[in-house]
């Protein structure tokens, strides 16, 4: 069947006297808040017009129902079906989730190890679900005098939660009717009193409340408010859990005020007043606060101490001064310890410092390209921390470690029931340079098998924004496609912390088109040292990685075979012009504000995907949408879509396929998400002819 065909409506927004065709703007409802609480509502023709695109989607597969079947069987043999993780200790009671065999969600456990009891279940999410589209929750939090549970669900995908409370002990629920909350949610000490925070009509995160268990939602006190619609507000605990934090930031700037969790009545002290570029995270030990900062031109982070009764920054004196190329990027504070996750030459690695003499020492590993995170734990009066390992190939390992003897225990290997053995496969980091002469990281894993002659098809992700460092770590479902002969490559590309600070400043704001210029080095570096060639190289990116994939079919669409976008961030000028969308205020920093600054419109005018798609032979692309998205609309990879199809020349497929019932992260439910998951792999295995060869491919142009 032809793909549809989206009507024209001639529309001439002008900022900046320019004036830009937008003929398809039509597709954002401007009754958008209301279509993320109720789906239902969305605007009929709106409505038909993605559905029909769904149904295109659907039939240009249909005769290949049977592979896709096969595909979901294969991924879901890589999944432990009763699954658990490792109890977490907390005082008498141990803490830990699991999955039985054909669940689709977690049951949320623990047992009194103290009494040595038998297991009792606080929280089956399999049965809160039941007979809802969609259903996750997203936060879990015990009283520390394990009297009481709260947690935030959410059943439309628009990251709009409910709070309920429940009696442990009984078994009884307390509330279940404070709605509108961000999942955000910490318990003071009282055992009896939370704080969780709400959003506003836009969707922003702006104000903490206050809650008694078991009173009127009404009469919740308003704690913090946050007048700056660039902000948003989150809250945590201190690992000591003397402190309440609430942390009000943006991408470049933070301020924290603390309420002493034992008081929560108390109103909240604010430590650091903001200042423009300054950034910070608290922890606390004792009589001081240790932060995590940038202060001083520490770009790359440094860890400042300063007396709890203050917390100024004229205060704050060095306990880790900044060493440039040393990215500190987490801090984990204990009774004896503290731990800091650091990145170095784009490696993670873990430093355990002493209090008692400021002795530290390494957690060392070996492989040429790893993932390495702290796995968070409750308790504070410990020598053992918790932190888990994995590489491209090597599947999850999650470690305790004894920081007094230096000794780690194993306490579980991530299972692939189908089998899986790390020695079949190649990890390689390689280092691609690009057009300015920097030089970017790859991270590469391939079966040993691969021919690395230039014949083998490569699925090249990419990100590049916020900071946020991808991470080499092990994913069970890639191997669906390297066990086939794919090459799968990570571009660690700027716009992330991969290599320090610096790499993120130079893929943002008027700097943001190296981005795309380091992906295309990476994909070119692959292609001379014939891990593949021109047109057998995929484009993966999701999110702001979507970005990064419109923009780089626009510069070299003849370099790419195929293209996968999961909900992209496609349409950016017209975002960042509207001031309304969630985030937009509080993403001026990253991307510039153009209703402000000519000079910012005219920058992501250069580079916006959809501003920027031209009479070009695309190749074969594939993108995904949520129509309860908050952090993507909808109607971006929809006007994508349609402008795309509308003005490209050639054969190439274009393909939109929106979730009608979910937001950004997709469908809940672990085995439910593995039919999207093998729609994807299914599109690129067509492609680029990797099927079974009694299926009929496509032919690529």
């Amino acid at each position: 069947m032809p793909p549809p065909k989206a009507p024209v409506h001639p529309d001439l927004p002008k900022f900046h006297d320019h004036g830009r065709a937008d003929e398809y703007s039509w597709l954002r409802d401007d009754n958008w808040q209301q279509v993320m609480r109720t789906p239902e509502v969305l605007k009929p023709e709106i409505r038909e017009y993605l559905e029909a695109e769904n149904t295109y989607a659907e039939d240009l597969f249909g005769g290949l129902n049977g592979a896709k079947a096969k595909l979901v069987e294969e991924l879901k043999g890589r999944i432990k079906a009763d699954d658990q993780s490792v109890p977490a200790p907390d005082g008498d009671y141990s803490y830990y989730q699991r999955f039985e065999a054909e669940s689709q969600h977690p049951i949320f456990c623990r047992r009194n190890i103290a009494l040595g009891s038998d297991e009792e279940v606080m929280l089956d999410v399999n049965v809160e679900a039941a007979g809802k589209s969609f259903f996750r929750v997203v936060a879990v939090e015990h009283t520390s005098d394990h009297g009481r549970l709260v947690y935030a669900q959410d059943d439309t995908g628009s990251e709009m939660h409910t709070l309920v409370v429940k009696n442990l002990a009984t078994g009884d629920i307390i509330d279940d009717s404070i709605s509108n909350a961000s999942g955000d949610v910490v318990w003071a000490e009282d055992h009896e009193t939370f704080f969780y925070t709400v959003l506003d009509e836009n969707h922003r995160p702006s104000k903490v409340f206050r809650h008694r268990a078991g009173d009127d939602p009404e009469n919740d006190v308003l704690v913090y408010e946050e007048s700056d619609p660039g902000f948003f507000v989150s809250i945590g605990k201190t690992e000591s859990r003397r402190f309440v934090v609430i942390h009000a930031h943006d991408h470049v700037t933070s301020e924290v005020h603390v309420i002493e969790a034992a008081q929560p009545t108390q109103a909240p002290r604010v430590l650091a007043v903001r200042e423009p570029g300054v950034e910070y995270q608290i922890s606390h030990h004792g009589d001081r606060f240790l932060l995590r900062t940038n202060a001083d031109g520490a770009e790359d982070y440094k860890i400042v101490e300063t007396p709890v009764d203050s917390g100024a920054k004229e205060t704050w004196t060095d306990l880790l001064a900044h060493e440039p190329g040393r990215l500190v990027l987490n801090l984990g504070v204990f009774k004896d310890f503290f731990i800091r996750l650091e990145r170095v030459n784009a490696l993670p690695r873990i430093v355990v410092h002493q209090f008692s003499d400021g002795e530290e020492h390494e957690i060392a590993f070996d492989e040429e390209a790893f993932d390495l995170h702290m796995v968070p734990v409750h308790e504070f009066d410990t020598t053992t921390m918790r932190f888990a390992y994995s590489s491209l190939a090597t599947p999850t390992e999650v470690y305790d470690y004894d920081m007094a003897a230096r000794t780690r225990d194993l306490r579980k290997r991530q299972e692939i029931p189908s089998g899986h053995d790390p020695d079949n496969y190649v990890v390689r980091r390689l280092n691609a340079r690009s057009y300015d002469g920097k030089f970017v990281p790859i991270s590469v894993v391939y079966a040993k098998d691969t021919p690395l002659d230039g014949t083998a098809p490569a699925l090249l992700y990419g990100y590049g924004a916020y900071g946020m460092s991808m991470p080499a770590s092990f994913s069970p479902n890639r191997f669906t496609l390297v066990d086939r002969g794919f090459v799968y490559a990570i571009a660690h590309v700027r716009g992330g912390m991969e290599k320090g600070y610096q790499w993120y400043a130079d893929g943002k704001g008027k700097k943001k088109t190296n981005t795309f210029l380091d992906f295309i080095g990476a994909a070119e570096h692959l292609v001379s040292q014939k891990f593949t060639s021109p047109k057998r190289i995929a484009a993966h990116g999701a999110s702001a990685g979507g970005l990064l994939v419109g923009a780089v079919l626009n510069l070299r669409p003849e370099l790419f075979g195929a293209a996968v976008a999961e909900v992209p961030f496609v349409d950016v000028l017209n975002t960042m012009l509207d001031d309304t969308l969630p985030l937009t205020p509080p993403e001026w920093p990253e991307w510039g504000n153009p209703l402000e600054n000519k000079d910012d419109y005219r920058t992501i005018l250069s580079y916006s995907p959809y501003d920027n798609i031209t009479k070009m032979p695309y190749p074969h692309i594939l993108a995904t949408a949520g129509l309860s998205d908050p952090r993507v609309t909808y109607w971006e990879p929809a006007k994508w879509v349609a402008r795309m199809r509308a003005r490209k020349v050639g054969d190439g497929l274009i393909i939109l396929k929106t979730n009608m019932g979910a937001g950004h992260g997709g469908v809940s439910g672990r085995f439910a998400k593995l039919e999207e998951i093998a729609f994807i792999y299914l599109f690129l295995l067509r492609v680029f002819n990797h099927l079974d060869p009694e299926e009929e491919p496509i032919e690529t142009s």
